[in-house]
């Protein structure tokens, strides 16, 4: 996640079109109101997927009118004997769903919408810094459930696959405690990833591990890494103990990049939604790790057929309120679940 900028101040002409939409001739705060939602659209178009957790993971698509979201699968995967899957969300809020297909998949596409409002008042005393923060949280409500959607789009595809070495259900280190990070998984999973990816040492499109997202609970085993117990020199140690969570990249271990998600961990958004997968852990595990190899931007989808679009909301005008509404087209796949693996502690 990208570090959050500092709200940029107005600019007169923005205030003064605030301050308009609350003019007491409506032929003229309908006509702000407009010209305030058409200005608000871009920037919120820009912010719909930077500084997310789904950034830099999933190639977004704009498709053009009337395109298909059809992707051709024989160019990612040569391994299925003429039989080549996907995972895809089929609609809003389902559950990602194995998709079969000789040589192509077409990604299905759905709509999710928000709205928002405030009161009158705030326009006619051109309170931005009120607004401003209402269009944050207006956002917010598209990026949470993109978010949503495109992660459950990852460990569905992961936990979906039955390749793992040993015949494992995912990877685990089963020297470890329960619930313990160790730099063993790191390299079980580093292995298994280059292993089930297809070709060989030499090949241009081989797989190899990139980056793993993991829990604050297991970010914090890392910090407590010792000599005598992990293995780990007094320099590595220094560095793990200097480095910082900016929400971002906190560390890399064998060149793996490690990612601190807060939906990650016992109890938690993403790990409810995989119990829902009746996959098994490790034995007597009781959270994932998700490893993505992120070397080629050819698997992880997500094809826009409508970008935002946001309207202001006429209607609220007799409650003394002001607010925009809008919504979204688009859709979320993975073309190739050998890019995603799971991992348990």
């Amino acid at each position: 996640m990208k570090p959050k900028n500092k709200p940029q101040k107005p600019t007169q002409a923005m205030i003064d079109l605030l301050r308009a939409t609350a003019s007491s001739d409506t032929a003229i705060a309908n006509k702000s109101m407009q010209a305030l939602a058409a200005a608000l659209q871009e920037p919120l178009r820009e912010g719909l997927l930077n500084g997310d957790i789904l950034d830099n993971i999933f190639s977004v698509e704009q498709l053009q009118p009337g395109a298909t979201a059809e992707y051709s699968l024989d160019l990612y995967q040569q391994h299925m004997d003429g039989q080549y899957t996907a995972y895809q969300i089929p609609s809003e809020g389902a559950i990602p769903t194995r998709t079969v297909s000789s040589d192509s998949v077409t990604i299905q596409t759905y709509t999710i919408a928000n709205g928002i409002d405030w009161l009158l008042k705030y326009a006619r005393d051109a309170r931005w810094d009120v607004v401003s923060r209402v269009m944050e949280v207006f956002n917010a409500g598209f990026v949470r459930k993109i978010n949503t959607d495109g992660w459950h789009a990852l460990i569905g595809a992961a936990a979906g696959r039955t390749d793992y070495l040993g015949g494992a259900p995912m990877i685990f280190d089963s020297a470890a405690s329960v619930g313990q990070f160790t730099k063993r998984l790191v390299s079980l999973m580093k292995t298994s990833m280059a292993r089930l990816s297809g070709g060989n040492s030499t090949s241009a499109n081989r797989g190899r591990l990139t980056d793993i997202y993991m829990s604050l609970e297991a970010l914090e085993d890392i910090r407590n890494w010792t000599t005598a117990d992990d293995g780990v020199d007094d320099f590595t140690l220094r560095d793990i103990f200097l480095a910082q969570d900016t929400g971002g990249v906190f560390a890399s271990i064998y060149g793996v990049a490690l990612h601190p998600l807060y939906e990650l961990g016992v109890g938690q958004e993403f790990q409810n939604f995989f119990d829902t997968l009746g996959v098994s852990m490790g034995t007597s595990d009781e959270e994932i790790v998700v490893g993505l190899d992120l070397t080629k931007n050819d698997s992880f989808v997500m094809p826009v057929r409508e970008p935002l679009q946001v309207f202001d909301d006429p209607t609220l005008h007799r409650r003394q309120r002001q607010g925009v509404y809008g919504w979204t087209e688009f859709g979320v796949a993975v073309l190739d679940p050998r890019r995603v693996i799971l991992g348990s502690l």
